[in-house]
């Protein structure tokens, strides 16, 4: 009782109520205008900015067109290995010979390209339809390299042309040589089956892994490239690996996906 009737004797004061007002001390317009500048910028982040995940899945380097299992069409006997790993062969080249009842038979790509893989030894007995050897379908040595991402269906939605790609290359430590930038290109909707996955690659052990979890969406991804590296693409470090990049060499994509504005998911 003390107290209020203290303020009660204020109240009544003439010279009290002659005193102007003190509405907030200039700490707490201080306070006040930080608070309103915060509140502002996140409304406009809200409504203009977005949040950037990163989708990750493997990756294979190509040179676009993919490759093709080159098959015995006869059955026989190798007698002769015509072709090396590495070697470019135009259209009708014979990669091998096979010796049947009727005669020596020669085993010829079907496209031109470069031979990748060679499954076959000379003294082995060959089955018609028997798998021979993987073919690039490339014919310049200069063929700008691609990614296809093997992105699982379910996350492949987010996936956007013109979103950016990191590589982590399985030939070039990230932890020395950084990581490899891409584009996104094209993005294939339809997911992947095994067998369309081993007849682009050429490899039906790998197709089989890059499926094991489901069939995936392949996203191509375009190097970008640089005049002043090695491999003659661009990387996260300056100089990136010493070597120049193979086709069919694995790697781990990261692609940053923008998703929708923070205001459609902040909003109830």
């Amino acid at each position: 009782m003390q107290f209020r009737q203290q303020a009660l004797d204020k109240l009544r004061s003439p010279e009290d109520l002659e005193l102007p007002a003190r509405l907030a001390r200039p700490q707490g317009w201080l306070v006040l205008s930080v608070t309103l500048v915060v509140m502002a910028a996140a409304s406009l982040w809200a409504v203009a900015g977005s949040v950037v995940t990163t989708v990750s899945a493997p990756a294979v380097l190509t040179h676009g067109r993919g490759s093709y299992v080159l098959q015995s069409p006869v059955t026989g006997q190798v007698t002769e290995v015509l072709a090396e790993e590495g070697d470019r062969l135009g259209a009708g080249a014979p990669v091998l010979r096979v010796r049947t009842a009727e005669g020596d038979v020669p085993v010829r790509t079907v496209e031109a390209g470069r031979v990748t893989a060679l499954a076959v030894n000379v003294g082995a007995v060959l089955q018609t339809g028997a798998d021979v050897a993987a073919v690039e379908k490339v014919v310049a040595d200069d063929a700008p390299l691609y990614a296809t991402v093997y992105v699982p269906a379910g996350e492949a939605a987010e996936v956007r042309e013109g979103d950016r790609v990191d590589l982590t290359v399985q030939t070039a430590p990230a932890s020395r040589y950084g990581v490899l930038r891409g584009e996104v290109r094209s993005v294939e909707r339809r997911a992947q089956s095994p067998r369309r996955i081993a007849s682009f690659l050429g490899d039906s052990g790998l197709a089989a892994r890059l499926t094991e979890d489901g069939a995936p969406v392949a996203v191509t991804v375009g190097l970008l490239r640089s005049s002043s590296t090695r491999s003659g693409y661009a990387w996260s470090t300056e100089d990136g690996p010493p070597f120049r990049l193979d086709s069919m060499t694995q790697a781990t994509a990261s692609v940053r996906v923008a998703d929708q504005h923070p205001v459609d998911w902040l909003l109830p």
